[in-house]
């Protein structure tokens, strides 16, 4: 179907004059709407202390193609919910954060805008790298392991299946990490979010023995010391991983609390006797003691005291650029209890206390809106957003096991409305602000390979990675992915990149992953603008990332065939090429052999 130009707002910078604004503050905002439909009136409905109201607006700018609307309006409360009334001819339409209805809506798809510090300005153009520490690379360094680890050699393939899983030790370590560092530059990136590098009883490193250092195993302190003074000299942001939902069964605090019924530790976790090992554990696991936050010296030493975790690995010498929650929609949820709100907001005040320009980004696959408040978390792994509806619709053949992420079904054979719908339907119940501070990715250390998903298809792969790096939100590529890396589920996933076999490599995806991620980099309108579909058909997607200074066309087709839509409704036409193949002026037409990526500078016409 064509997507007709017919009123949009989104709460991007062109929309709204001030993202983060004071509490009483005016804020202007405005939306635009197509010349083919002629309003009699335009008011905001905003709701102040709870109740709501209507604020007329006034047409402020019109062109050939459009109209603009305006208003400024007093923002009275932390997270102010607002959508606009569309009136003509008697009659009206809402427009809100998931499209225009002509009949009444609720709330829960209101635009919101929050009275709050805005997130981390550096994170809009950031690259992310993922890295699994024990699997990117070795210094061939040999070091005590635990007795139950399974060495493996670096060129071997997980097993997983067995009674192996998550104790293969391949010898990953940070000074690897820094030999390699060349190539993470080369990539373009310029962010490292590496899975827990705390010591553990196990090589993924979720069931940690203790937060205060980084794993021997790994080199130690004194190796993620030397790490950071290149990563600084570089440009290249560090993030940790931290489980705030649960510890390892190796933790002193979990030691403590079994050995003795009176320490103060007893109490940060759950106990019943019908468990054969005496706790509660996260999904009934021994190995993951779940925390119990209804004891304050446990928030204390996690996150609100002066020496907290989540603290110190914010202040220098560590100095973390942010944290990724692990398992964060379960966090301080367990039956009738649920301190999860008061924990985030404690999690994200010891955060914007310590270092205010720290990421705080979570774990959310199955998607809590109330989470993403603007309060708490900055943003999510954004997996039920775009990862579950990009699945499903470059899906080809697809090479795994295991099911859909979570789900024991096979990946869903998608069309284009449809994956465009999932993506609107999840924007809509969440601030803009909290969409753009998300991580978006295509895959990570927990599901199937991207190149599985598509059934090793190169070209399908860089459609989804032109995607990725086009898309609002923080591009994250698992380590291994810009060289066509397979893994067919989570532990086959976990490879290890082939540094000594580099003919292994799909070099000639990695050059164009290259050139995606430069203008992902170099891009004003991708940093900051706004999203707006402009054609979508079952094969191809066409939407405009649109900021103050620039404005880009991004087209992508997952099969061959013609592509044809004007740019007149919305008054542009294309001025660059910026990648793919050539266009210019106001009607797009492209007859694609194969797969295609299009990305194009725009101008008014």
């Amino acid at each position: 179907m064509n997507t007709p130009l017919f009123a949009h707002h989104d709460g991007s910078e062109i929309y709204i004059s001030n993202g983060s604004p004071r509490i009483n503050e005016g804020v202007n905002f405005r939306f635009r709407i197509s010349n083919d439909v002629i309003l009699d009136r335009a008011m905001i409905r905003v709701y102040h202390d709870g109740e709501p109201r209507l604020f007329e607006m006034n047409q402020v700018h019109s062109d050939a193609s459009e109209t603009w609307w305006s208003v400024n309006v007093p923002v009275l409360n932390p997270i102010m919910p607002y959508r606009f009334l569309l009136i003509k001819d008697g009659n009206y339409s809402w427009l809100n954060g998931a499209g225009v209805f002509p009949y009444e809506v609720t709330s829960t798809n209101d635009f919101k805008i929050l009275a709050r510090p805005h997130f981390p300005q550096w994170i809009n153009r950031s690259v992310f790298y993922q890295i699994f520490p024990d699997r990117f690379a070795t210094s061939g360094k040999k070091r005590k392991a635990p007795d139950h680890f399974v060495r493996r050699d670096w060129d071997e393939i997980p097993k997983g299946k067995d009674a192996t899983t998550g104790v293969e030790l391949f010898g990953g370590d940070l000074p690897g990490v820094k030999a390699h560092l060349d190539h993470i530059v080369e990539l373009g990136a310029n962010g490292i979010y590496f899975t827990p590098f705390f010591p553990a009883n196990s090589t993924h490193r979720y069931d940690a023995s203790s937060f205060d250092v980084v794993d021997p195993l790994l080199g130690g302190d004194k190796a993620m010391f030397s790490l950071k003074r290149s990563t600084d000299k570089l440009g290249i942001s560090v993030m940790g991983d931290l489980t705030t939902n649960h510890c390892g069964q190796m933790h002193p605090w979990i030691i403590k609390a079994k050995k003795d019924k009176r320490s103060r530790e007893r109490a940060f976790f759950y106990w019943d006797k019908a468990i054969p090992h005496g706790y509660v554990g996260w999904w009934g696991l021994a190995s993951l003691p779940k925390f119990n936050f209804s004891s304050d010296l446990l928030k204390r030493r996690l996150y609100s005291g002066k020496n907290s975790i989540v603290k110190k690995w914010l202040r220098a010498p560590y100095s973390m650029a942010g944290w990724r929650i692990d398992v964060g929609n379960m966090t301080g949820r367990y039956f009738e209890d649920d301190f999860h709100s008061e924990v985030v907001a404690g999690i994200r005040k010891a955060m914007d206390e310590t270092n205010p320009d720290a990421w705080l980004v979570a774990e959310n696959a199955d998607h809590f809106p109330a989470d993403l408040d603007g309060l708490g978390w900055h943003g999510t792994m954004n997996y039920n957003g775009f990862m579950r509806p990009v699945w499903g619709w470059l899906n080809k053949d697809p090479q795994i096991e295991y099911g859909f992420f979570g789900q024991p079904t096979a990946i869903p054979k998608e069309s284009g409305p449809q994956m465009v719908a999932a993506m609107v339907n999840f924007n809509a119940a969440i601030p803009w602000r909290n969409l753009v501070a998300s991580m978006v990715l295509l895959d990570s250390h927990d599901t199937a390979r991207f190149r599985n998903v598509v059934g090793k298809d190169r070209i399908r792969h860089l459609a989804g990675m032109a995607l990725l790096l086009t898309y609002p939100g923080v591009p994250s590529i698992f380590a291994g992915d810009e060289i066509g890396l397979e893994g067919a589920w989570g532990e086959d996933a976990r490879r290890t990149i082939p540094w000594d076999h580099q003919e292994s490599w799909d070099n000639q995806f990695f050059k164009e992953v290259k050139k995606l991620v430069r203008i992902r980099r170099d891009s004003e309108a991708l940093a900051n603008g706004g999203l707006r579909f402009v054609h979508v058909g079952d094969d191809v997607i066409a939407f405009l990332r649109e900021s103050i200074a620039e404005s880009l066309l991004i087209v992508i087709s997952r099969e061959p065939g013609m592509v044809e839509f004007s740019l007149s409704p919305f008054g542009y036409l294309v001025s660059e090429t910026l990648y793919g193949a050539f266009q210019s002026g106001a009607i797009f037409s492209r007859n694609d052999a194969a797969p295609a990526v299009g990305i194009y500078r725009l101008a008014r016409s």
